[in-house]
């Protein structure tokens, strides 16, 4: 159903979903014995369902798995992949530095077994989303090698109808988290260079375990917090501190000329003041004129 534009910005064109660094374990098992991160999933699972058709993929910002075990990733496709296909979402699986590959491949995307690096391209509409493998080996710091940068151009060359977002888990942005720099991405001059000049529209990131925002070769950077724990940028500055708490994920509009990311937080919380469908179904209804009087307009004045 065609709803009325209400102000100035019509309708996303696109609408993805990021959630990021669920850290799932075996069994089920909490992380480091506190965090449940099953949990954790099926709330943001329940939230994102509210959303219904309205979400055109949903993208996975890598660490799905903590150490990479192959029922840590089937617990992820249990939550996950039949939300996206009630929902109608392209589901997009992104490796991180704690996810395996031949693990993440063989149970995630169904492929063989292989230890070469996950790079994909997924379509959605005009959308092209390039699920970009940042990890190295038996490491958690970020760099891609010749041959990535190799493909990432070639994939590059020819411009998608909507432009191009990247999704990779080691955002190329700065932290105050000093220890996180040792594990930051590495050969950015160089992935800086390759994204000149192209369509990319957005880069999208995880890693972190909070929500931030920035920019990268004159590109906007989206780093999705975490589902699993979230760091506390308010401990000593010589500290870094997860806490169990602070969940969130974040949703990314698309419109023919910009883009918007929101973060989510997760959790059941209670609300403080509801407007619902029924009262935006009004709004609808109304002029412009009548609108601004009805929901603009402040009480007691006239």
């Amino acid at each position: 159903m065609q709803h009325p534009q209400l102000g100035r910005y019509p309708a996303a064109r696109h609408v993805i979903a990021q959630v990021s660094d669920t850290h799932l374990l075996r069994g089920g098992e909490p992380l480091g014995g506190v965090a449940d991160t099953v949990q954790a999933l099926a709330q943001v699972s329940a939230q994102l369902e509210r959303l219904g058709g309205g979400v055109d993929a949903i993208v996975v910002t890598g660490d799905i798995a903590d150490l990479g075990e192959p029922d840590a990733y089937r617990l992820a496709r249990a939550a996950l992949e039949p939300l996206a296909e009630r929902m109608g979402s392209r589901l997009v699986w992104v490796m991180g530095n704690h996810d395996e590959r031949a693990a993440f491949r063989s149970e995630l995307l169904g492929e063989p077994a292989s230890d070469a690096p996950v790079h994909r391209v997924v379509e959605v509409d005009g959308l092209r989303i390039i699920a970009l493998d940042s990890t190295v080996p038996d490491y958690h710091h970020g760099e891609l090698d010749d041959a990535s940068f190799d493909w990432l151009a070639a994939t590059l060359e020819v411009p998608a109808e909507h432009g191009t977002v990247i999704a990779l888990h080691h955002a190329p942005i700065a932290t105050p988290l000093a220890l996180m720099d040792v594990l930051e991405l590495r050969g950015q001059d160089r992935l800086a260079e390759v994204l000149r000049g192209r369509d990319v529209r957005l880069i999208l990131g995880g890693h972190l375990h909070y929500a931030t925002n920035g920019s990268f070769a004159g590109i906007p950077v989206s780093v999705a917090g975490a589902t699993a724990y979230t760091m506390d940028l308010s401990a000593t500055p010589r500290d870094l501190v997860g806490v169990d708490g602070g969940r969130s994920f974040s949703l990314v509009h698309l419109y023919a000329d910009g883009v918007v990311t929101s973060v989510v937080p997760v959790g059941p919380y209670t609300p403080v003041t509801t407007l619902d469908e029924v009262f935006l179904d009004e709004i609808e209804s109304l002029s412009p004129e009548a609108r601004l009087e009805r929901f603009s307009r402040k009480l007691g004045t006239a």
